[in-house]
């Protein structure tokens, strides 16, 4: 157990013939009792303060730690949100390549549609071409044929006659 101020300031020593002076020793003593209560007081003090300074690091730490886990938390939540994005990224260019492929090909059938459409109305032309010029040239040899002259000799007679007949009647 610690020695205490007032275990210093109680303390008796036997007498001797021949021994200290007492007064000189009490002023000792006085002194030591001083000295030591000041030196308990400081101790005190710097016990409070380190008690002080301790909770202050405990606190420090306890932040510390609390900031640690929060960056961990952090690097974790950013490394998943950049994970969904590459996923979702990669979604979004799965899901355009498939539609630049249906639209490209979409594209194709139409325009092999549309080819086999021109070729179709290019046969149906030279069908119809063919066909009138056909029967342009029947048209052409009828009017060639000798028997048209006879119908217009035959034609201006039967004019002639209709005249006479009207001015007979007149």
């Amino acid at each position: 157990m610690p020695l205490t101020p007032l275990d210093i300031h109680n303390k008796e020593f036997s007498r001797r013939l021949r021994g200290y002076d007492e007064d000189e020793v009490n002023e000792f003593l006085d002194q030591v009792i001083k000295d030591y209560e000041i030196v308990i007081r400081e101790n005190k003090e710097l016990q409070n303060q380190l008690l002080a300074v301790q909770e202050k690091l405990d606190h420090f730490a306890n932040i510390e730690e609390t900031l640690s886990k929060t960056i961990i938390v952090a690097q974790e939540a950013a490394d998943e949100v950049r994970n969904n994005a590459k996923k979702e990224a990669q979604l979004i260019i799965k899901e355009a390549e498939k539609n630049a492929d249906r639209i490209i090909n979409e594209s194709l059938s139409k325009s092999r549609r549309v080819s086999l459409e021109v070729e179709e109305l290019k046969k149906q032309a030279s069908i119809y071409r063919a066909r009138f010029r056909t029967l342009v040239e029947a048209q052409l040899e009828l009017l060639s044929q000798e028997g048209w002259e006879s119908l217009e000799d035959h034609s201006s007679v039967e004019k002639e006659q209709r005249e006479r007949e009207v001015r007979e009647v007149y």
